[in-house]
């Protein structure tokens, strides 16, 4: 009985590959892809010289049932994406299933992905998230999407989203979520890496403004973190919620800035709370 190897690749720079995943795409005797023109570029790149075929959405069934057969026989397979770790928003969970249903052995080779990337360049609190990959194309059935997303309890949503879709999409997070906060990541990894942080509103601006908008795959990150009540306003003021948050969440002041600023978003300016972080430091100085 062979193994599979469900094998992470590069999201954009080619570097980003464990010696691991290099030393398995070598070993295998087969090596499933999505597209082989595309895969064949990294192959090349490390002079790795295993077979390609492709494994894609039109035929998964039909190539799970005769990868089955090859792995059966004692044959090893490793199954790879266009870019990123196979199986999220991508093919790959027909095989893994069908894999474990006949007792063959299933390996992870772990290495890059864009959700997980776009995560740790949020700077959001992550205590739990929610990955709705790509939404609806469909812009009615987008909005019902985008409004259970609104309705449930999670802090923090991520999705994917292909360059022609972009604007549309951040319209419709921008009506049907009030304009929360969110982080737009595109081209991650490569030269031209493009962050945006902001109000959707503001993101949009931003982005429309920028010429080159319409190349490269995009990742969303939306903050549903809760607010501040709009009575608060009135009791606390900016000085003394900032002071509260630098010990009650031992962060720096830059931090306690950051994390106000998000949490209220809709009720104060960063650069509001910028003036306030400047009026404490002035009193403790003088």
């Amino acid at each position: 009985m062979g193994n599979l190897y469900i094998v992470a690749t590069p999201i954009g720079n080619l570097g980003d590959i464990s010696k691991r995943a290099i030393e398995t795409l070598n070993k295998v005797d087969l090596i499933l892809c999505e597209d082989t023109r595309t895969s064949s570029h990294l192959l090349n790149f490390y002079e790795i010289k295993t077979k390609l075929m492709s494994y894609h959405k039109f035929n998964e069934e039909k190539r799970s049932e005769q990868m089955i057969t090859f792995l059966k026989e004692g044959k090893d397979v490793a199954l790879i994406s266009d870019a990123g770790t196979p199986c999220i928003s991508d093919p790959g969970s027909i095989l893994v299933r069908d894999a474990i249903k006949n007792e063959i052995e299933v390996f992870s080779i772990p290495g890059s992905s864009a959700l997980l990337t776009a995560l740790t360049l949020s700077g959001l609190t992550l205590n739990n998230f929610a990955f709705y990959g790509f939404l609806e194309r469909r812009n009615s059935f987008q909005k019902k999407e985008l409004l259970q997303i609104k309705n449930n309890d999670l802090e923090t949503i991520v999705i994917y989203e292909s360059p022609k879709r972009i604007k549309e999409t951040l319209q419709n997070i921008l009506e049907v979520l009030d304009n929360p906060y969110i982080i737009v990541l595109n081209d991650l990894t490569k030269k031209f890496e493009k962050k945006y942080y902001g109000l959707t509103k503001d993101v949009i601006t931003e982005l429309t403004s920028n010429p080159s908008s319409e190349l490269g795959e995009y990742v969303i990150v939306i903050s549903k973190n809760k607010k501040i009540k709009k009575e608060e306003k009135n009791n606390l003021s900016l000085e003394a919620l900032l002071i509260d948050k630098v010990f009650k969440e031992k962060c720096s002041m830059k931090e306690a800035i950051n994390k106000l600023a998000l949490e209220t978003k809709n009720i104060y300016s960063k650069k509001e709370i910028y003036a306030a972080s400047l009026n404490i430091k002035n009193f403790f100085e003088k």
